[in-house]
C-alpha cells in the first residue's frame, strides 16, 4: 500500500476516536454516581432513529439504595405507547472512577468510567422489539449539570452500525426543608 494512502487512513481512523472520559476531569461539579443515584430520581427522555425521527418518548421513576458495596437502582419505565418496563441495576465501584453494572437484560457486564462531571457507560442490552429480542450496544454519556440535574446521551448500534440515540434528563427532587 502506498505510504500516503496508509497515512491518510490512519489519520481518518484517529479522527473517529472521539472524547475520553478523562477529558472532563477538571469539569465541575464532580459526578459521584454512587451518590447521585441514591434515593429517588425522576427522568424523562426519547429515542430517535438514525434519521433523527422521534420513535418513542418515556418517563422513568427510579429508586436507588446502598446494599453493601453495591448501589441497587430500580428503574420503572413508562413509554408513550402505554408499555411499561422495569430494570434493576446493580452498580459496583471498582476504584479510580471505574464502575461495573449488571441488570437482567444487560448481556455480560456494563463498564463505566467517571471523571469530573462525566460518566461513560458501555454495555450490550437485550432489547425487545416487536416480539423479538436484539442485542444492541450502548455508548452512554452522562454529564452532571448541578447537584440535581444530569443529562444523558446514548448512541445505540449493532455490528458497529448506528441505530439511533437516546436522550435522557435526570432530576433529583428538591430536598424537604
Amino acid at each position: 500500500m502506498p505510504r500516503p494512502l496508509l497515512l491518510a487512513m490512519v489519520a481518518l481512523l484517529a479522527g473517529c476516536a472521539g472524547p475520553a472520559v478523562g477529558d472532563y476531569a477538571t469539569n465541575r461539579p464532580l459526578l459521584d454516581p454512587g451518590q447521585f443515584f441514591l434515593g429517588k430520581t425522576e427522568a424523562w427522555g426519547m429515542f430517535q432513529d438514525r434519521q433523527g425521527r422521534l420513535v418513542k418518548r418515556f418517563t422513568v421513576a427510579m429508586d436507588g439504595e446502598r446494599r453493601g458495596d453495591e448501589i441497587v437502582l430500580n428503574e420503572r419505565f413508562q413509554y408513550s405507547d402505554g408499555t411499561r418496563q422495569q430494570r434493576v441495576w446493580r452498580l459496583q465501584p471498582l476504584g479510580g472512577g471505574r464502575w461495573r453494572g449488571r441488570a437482567a437484560d444487560v448481556v455480560g457486564e456494563a463498564q463505566g468510567e467517571a471523571a469530573g462531571n462525566a460518566l461513560r457507560w458501555r454495555y450490550t442490552l437485550r432489547l425487545p422489539v416487536d416480539g423479538k429480542e436484539y442485542d444492541v450496544q450502548f455508548d452512554d454519556w452522562m454529564f452532571l449539570q448541578n447537584e440535581r440535574n444530569l443529562l444523558n446521551r446514548a448512541t445505540m448500534s449493532k455490528f458497529g452500525f448506528p441505530l439511533g440515540e437516546v436522550t435522557l434528563f435526570f432530576r433529583k427532587p428538591e430536598s424537604a426543608p
